[in-house]
């Protein structure tokens, strides 16, 4: 791996100034079923509610290694935000976690106030096993309710109830100063009135932070071979999306982002770097990296199969493809982030995390302000009311930058 820095450090078409902030992905695989409208790289465990000790410890080993060979890419930068993702990260023990993190530690130069995030899943849940994370390390929990309606968890596929997801919030409101609520709307037969129930329910936890996602028929999913009946239409889910905005705003939480609302003082740092084009290395089975270097963007990807993973990653073998971002993907790539942000980023920021020159994005920028998706102000790059309606519509005028 040393090698292939010295690779990538050589001459190239780009020019940046300075690295962006890094970030770390970590993915454990496996949760205990596969919901049908998942489209991540996740694989069923059905034998109990935890892993084996024996494969964590395999898991944990691989991911080290990975690591390991990884680092030359990264020599010198200091971590600003950890997330454990999956799959269902909660399905490793809290004494597990605590192992993943020290062994981060020992290998990494993490912020100061790194944010920490585990996924959880309210179907493993046991009484004091969330405290246990954060004695682990863990700062912020991500809590994947989705529904509290049990009729409709039922058709999502998911291996929790109500009850579990309601007994999982309050241990998590009581273990931790940050954690995050994810909900899914426009699901089948849901009307506004019951969306209103669900959004009602979520804030009865007085959240720092809800992920609300519209239910979506991904490709290579369950879903996408059967879709379900009586999805709400697009002006039923506009409508809903409304209500969400509305009810979260009075409830004090702004929406900062297409699908994030927040409290002051709890955004997502995680998210917030990826949305600002900053640089994450992923490890672990399936994970994807973005890596910058003083004349080149590049982009990396683990293998899937948790057996082949922990196989390549133990020989120094993790990453299955690489390549270098071409100079033309850029400007569509960084707006693909971007313009997810409510109040945008600094104009120069396009230079700075691309490495190309304004000019670049001119005609592109001049056009989304002709037809009123960007605002008018010279030094930023943010959407309009009107461009954030029609995000997909704003971000394609970058393809042709």
């Amino acid at each position: 791996m040393a090698e292939a820095r010295i690779r990538w450090l050589k001459p190239g078409a780009l020019e940046l100034a300075a690295l962006p902030p890094l970030s770390l992905y970590v993915h454990l695989p496996w949760c205990l079923r596969k919901c049908p409208y998942c489209d991540f790289n996740s694989h069923e465990w059905r034998d109990g509610k935890e892993l084996p000790a024996a494969t964590a410890r395999e898991y944990l080993a691989a991911l080290r290694a990975d690591l390991e060979s990884a680092l030359p890419l990264i020599w010198g930068r200091q971590v600003v935000s950890i997330f454990i993702g999956g799959g269902t990260p909660s399905l490793f023990a809290p004494e597990q976690i605590a192992e993943l993190l020290s062994d981060l530690r020992a290998r990494l130069p993490l912020a100061p106030a790194c944010e920490i995030t585990l996924e959880a899943n309210p179907g493993t849940f046991e009484r004091d096993r969330f405290k246990g994370f954060r004695d682990a390390g863990v700062t912020r929990l991500s809590v994947g309710v989705q529904s509290f309606d049990d009729a409709k968890l039922a058709v999502l596929g998911r291996v929790h109830s109500s009850e579990q997801a309601r007994a999982a919030l309050e241990e998590a409101s009581r273990c931790f100063e940050t954690f995050n609520i994810d909900l899914m709307y426009a699901l089948p037969g849901q009307t506004l009135a019951e969306l209103g129930a669900e959004l009602d329910t979520a804030m009865g936890f007085n959240p720092p932070h809800l992920s609300v996602y519209h239910l979506t028929i991904e490709p290579n999913t369950r879903f996408a071979l059967k879709p379900p009946e009586h999805l709400p239409d697009a002006d039923l889910a506009s409508e809903m999306l409304d209500l969400i905005t509305a009810r979260t705003g009075t409830a004090g939480l702004e929406r900062y982002e297409v699908s994030a609302y927040g409290r002051p003082g709890h955004r997502c740092a995680h998210n917030l770097n990826y949305w600002q084009f900053g640089d994450y290395l992923g490890i672990g089975a399936g994970a994807h990296s973005k890596l910058s270097f003083a004349h080149r963007l590049l982009r990396q990807v683990r293998w899937r199969e948790p057996a082949a993973y922990m196989s390549k990653a133990s020989q120094g073998q993790a990453v299955s493809n690489e390549h270098e971002v071409a100079a033309d993907e850029l400007p569509f790539e960084f707006m693909l982030n971007a313009l997810r942000l409510r109040e945008g980023v600094p104009l120069m920021s396009f230079s700075e995390r691309t490495g190309l020159s304004l000019s670049s994005i001119t005609a592109a920028m001049q056009a989304g302000r002709t037809k009123g998706l960007l605002v008018a102000d010279p030094a930023r790059i943010q959407a309009t009311p009107r461009g954030f309606d029609f995000l997909s519509d704003l971000q394609q005028l970058f393809l042709q930058a």
